[in-house]
């Protein structure tokens, strides 16, 4: 079954939690797809763990586009949402629903996804007024990485706990219809949760979130950079992967790859008549 704003909606309803990984490339979002991910991320984070930044300030919305389109062709059943890279929706409200629209028309997201509280308000409105699904993002929001101070939990005090929940609410009276909370005390996620009518996605927020989503590289082990607190290692796809990646090196090498078995025949008959010809 495609997965529908209405259908994860449903899901908060009933207590069913919400699975989302992030995605970049069709052949892992046809793999991801097969297995009943309710949702695919095509993030920002594709700067870190795709392009090589340091940060996801650097994507652009030809960066987003052309990930999400590939990831859209992909998946059939579960929801694919885009991230808005930085200042494609910070500059205006008109800016924001451009670059939305363009997510879904060259990129056939099925959803956006910005960061910010009251601040994107009114972008968020306006993008959801334009028939457009929007997911919020809150906590350690990593476009705003510069005035944060790093990547540092969010929440923690009082005062902070108290904005961050006035935030959650302001983006779904905006309507948003689904919220991920990043680097969130679990104690103060639950809650969000509890307060909320919509979907809340954690990722280092605690099991109280009606959702969960991880960055692949991360979870499968193919991200070295650095390992986030929050992530668990599903497999050691890298070693695997490095792996086989030396062995190829070293078959090649040695002269054993390819083999008979992976070569193409001529008839013997054609191979002389050319090197006749190419003794005459």
């Amino acid at each position: 079954m495609k997965q529908t704003v209405q259908t994860l909606q449903e899901k908060k309803l009933r207590g069913e939690k919400i699975s989302m990984l992030t995605c970049y490339d069709y052949s892992t979002a046809k793999l991801m797809d097969s297995t009943g991910l309710d949702m695919l991320l095509v993030g920002d984070s594709l700067g870190n763990v795709i392009l090589g930044y340091e940060d996801t300030i650097s994507v652009t919305m030809e960066d987003m586009i052309h990930h999400t389109a590939a990831v859209a062709r992909g998946a059939k059943q579960a929801m694919v949402v885009a991230d808005m890279p930085f200042l494609s929706y910070q500059t205006s409200v008109y800016d924001a629903m451009v670059n939305a629209g363009r997510l879904m028309k060259e990129g056939r997201a099925g959803a956006v996804k910005l960061e910010g509280g009251q601040v994107v308000t009114e972008q968020i409105q306006a993008i959801v007024n334009a028939s457009i699904p929007v997911v919020a993002h809150l906590g350690m929001t990593p476009q705003s990485v510069n005035t944060l101070g790093g990547f540092k939990v969010q929440g923690k005090s009082l005062e902070a706990a108290r904005k961050l929940l006035a935030d959650a609410k302001a983006v779904e009276e905006a309507g948003a219809f689904a919220v991920v909370l990043e680097c969130v005390p679990e104690k103060l996620a639950a809650l969000v949760t509890k307060t909320l009518s919509i979907p809340t996605i954690g990722i280092g927020a605690g099991a109280g979130c009606d959702g969960q989503v991880l960055v692949y590289q991360d979870m499968l082990g193919m991200f070295s950079d650095y390992q986030p607190k929050f992530v668990r290692k599903f497999a050691d796809a890298g070693t695997l992967m490095r792996d086989a990646f030396l062995l190829y090196q070293q078959e090649v090498q040695n002269g054993n790859f390819p083999a008979k078995e992976h070569n193409f025949a001529i008839s013997d008959d054609v191979m002389k008549q050319l090197e006749q010809e190419e003794l005459q």
